[in-house]
């Protein structure tokens, strides 16, 4: 059985946290890139150039590249022959130093009603998954409340068509608008239950947009649903155009026979995450 010390769990997510919040992955990056040559729309173009100076001024300056730095949710996948004492409370300390040090905005309050702010960004979502391996890997997601307040998820019949379930996935970026500061990237979970489907849209947030599911069927989903997407003309911050969204990642899990549950969770144009394995 491998120890891995608390300080080095607090350290790494300290660590993440300032590092997803001021660096894009590569892959967004050059994905609104790509957006700014395949943008029509005049107006567009420049609402895309704006937002590839914006990512680039932060992490050439060390700040934020948004003021909404998000609710921490971090994914923790521990080897069984690995050993963490006190895992939840490391990973907390770790958003906590990685908040204040790092001078990141605190969104989080302790009560739903009572509104009142923690002070560090804590707790955070702490997601926890046993894998073979002696290894800790951890992946920092912060989160904005404008894109995940226009998530939402469906509990479909499993009579639904493919069809069916690209209509209900546009539906949804089309009710949300410009709220979640488009170009969006979609997460999208197939399957499992009420709770199981958004963890698996949240987790699909967390995959590379360049890379496309390994099974044919969801990987021609997730091209047909961002083809429906962009067919909106919603465009850059909702001031028109065909780029509305910038990838369509699809996660599918084990259901029930008679249920089929769908569920949305939107990422803004700066869906932001970054990785270390301790």
């Amino acid at each position: 059985m491998r120890e891995i010390p608390r300080e080095a769990v607090v350290e790494a997510v300290k660590a993440l946290c300032i590092e997803a919040n001021r660096v894009l992955p590569a892959d967004l990056k050059e994905r609104l890139c790509g957006a700014c040559r395949a943008e029509e729309s005049p107006l567009g173009r420049e609402v895309l150039s704006d937002i590839v100076r914006n990512y680039e001024t932060a992490e050439a300056l060390s700040i934020p590249v948004c003021q909404d730095t998000g609710m921490a949710v971090v994914f923790a996948e521990l080897g069984e022959d690995a050993h963490v004492s006190g895992l939840e409370e490391a990973v907390n300390e770790g958003v906590r130093r990685g908040y204040t040090e790092g001078l990141l905005r605190c969104s989080v309050v302790g009560d739903p009603l009572r509104r009142q702010n923690t002070g560090d960004n804590t707790p955070a979502v702490l997601h926890l998954r046993l894998v073979p391996g002696d290894r800790l890997t951890l992946t920092v997601a912060p989160k904005g409340a404008g894109s995940e307040n226009m998530s939402s998820i469906r509990m479909m019949t499993p009579a639904a068509s493919e069809q069916d379930l690209i209509d209900a996935v546009v539906r949804a970026v089309e009710a949300a608008g410009s709220n979640p500061c488009p170009p969006v990237v979609v997460g999208v979970g197939i399957g499992g239950n009420f709770e199981g489907c958004a963890l698996l849209a949240k987790r699909a947030l967390c995959r590379d947009t360049a890379v496309r599911n390994p099974d044919p069927l969801y990987a021609s989903l997730e091209e047909r649903m961002l083809e429906g997407i962009n067919r909106t003309g919603i465009g850059p911050q909702g001031f028109g155009g065909r780029v509305t969204a910038l990838a369509v990642n699809i996660e599918a899990g084990a259901t029930h026979i008679a249920s089929l549950p769908l569920a949305v969770n939107m990422g803004c144009h700066v869906t932001r995450h970054a990785c270390r394995t301790i």
